[in-house]
């Protein structure tokens, strides 16, 4: 999958770390700060990278795949779903989780 956004908050920086790193296997490539006031960043081995700032708006992230049905039936053991994969009026095929934060991560078809 590639990252299309790559800000997000949290207000638990251990749930989100344990969820970037553990659930979806990116890398931790810095974490600075302490307490609830860490800024963490992580990415897919090769790719770029997402911050995980202190609580504020973010704009959720956007993964790209080219298997959407793979990508959600690995995901929805892991996150919670707020949308199955569906076609778009708009011309794209997607699905949406949250992350511990409540942060949405929208998963899309690659075409």
């Amino acid at each position: 999958m590639d990252i299309r956004a790559s800000f997000l908050p949290h207000d638990d920086p251990e749930a989100s770390l344990a969820f970037y790193r553990d659930v979806l296997g990116f890398e931790v490539r810095g974490d600075t700060g302490h307490g609830g006031r860490r800024r963490i960043t992580v990415g897919p081995e090769g790719g770029p990278s997402v911050v995980l700032h202190p609580v504020g708006e973010g704009p959720g992230l956007l993964l790209t795949t080219p298997d959407l049905d793979a990508a959600f039936e690995w995901l929805q053991a892991r996150a919670e779903v707020i949308q199955e994969p569906i076609e778009q009026s708009y011309g794209v095929r997607d699905c949406a989780f949250l992350d511990p934060a409540g942060n949405v991560i929208r998963v899309q078809e690659l075409r």
